[in-house]
């Protein structure tokens, strides 16, 4: 350190600068900040090139706090929802916030016309939002709120294992979950067609 500053004062260096390079503890390295310009560059590709894959990786790697019922309403209730929020200025708590900023990203993603579709029993991923084959964004089970990620995480592990399921019951057996899970996917809408117990089923089977 000593012979740097030595140096620095035989090329007439301010002492002030030498003083800064006392105190400064890191100094941001070139090859970081083109490493960021160069991600900037390729996200913003896809951005513009191919959106919807865009906003799958964005909702899942970033929006930990995205609410089914809440940003899969389109545009105008998008829209109004971040008005209510922007209305409540310094009042909105962290969470609030975050729910703001994804809700953004879902009116700028609706005001491109890309859509979501429905939470789907059996093809919606436990945690990842997938592109469906008419081009709309699968939402992942666990966005449905309160089902949480172990709960979805089972009834996809269980789908996988045995195929469809036969009845709520049936459900709630294979994948280990309780009548409170069942009832989120029943209000999302996750289970239309399917009897509430295997008994009822096999009763239609036979007729």
């Amino acid at each position: 350190k000593d012979e740097w500053m030595d140096m620095m004062r035989e090329h007439d260096v301010p002492e002030w600068y030498i003083d800064s390079c006392l105190k400064i503890k890191y100094m941001f390295p070139k090859a970081h900040a083109a490493a960021y310009v160069t991600n900037a560059f390729r996200i913003a590709w896809y951005k513009v090139h191919r959106p919807t894959e865009y906003y799958i990786a964005y909702y899942t790697v970033r929006a930990d706090d995205f609410d089914y019922e809440l940003m899969t309403k389109g545009y105008d209730f998008t829209n109004d929802k971040i008005k209510e929020y922007e209305k409540m200025g310094k009042a909105i708590s962290t969470r609030e916030k975050n729910i703001q900023t994804i809700l953004e990203i879902c009116r700028e993603m609706y005001a491109r016309g890309i859509e979501f579709a429905p939470v789907d029993l059996y093809k919606s991923h436990a945690s990842k939002f997938l592109k469906g084959e008419d081009g709309r964004i699968i939402p992942p089970l666990s966005s449905i709120a309160n089902l949480g990620a172990v709960a979805a995480k089972q009834i996809m592990e269980a789908r996988e294992e045995g195929g469809e399921f036969f009845s709520i019951e049936d459900l709630r057996q294979r994948a280990h979950v309780g009548k409170s899970i069942t009832d989120l996917l029943q209000n999302a809408g996750c289970l239309k067609g399917l009897d509430e117990s295997s008994q009822t089923t096999l009763f239609n089977m036979m007729e």
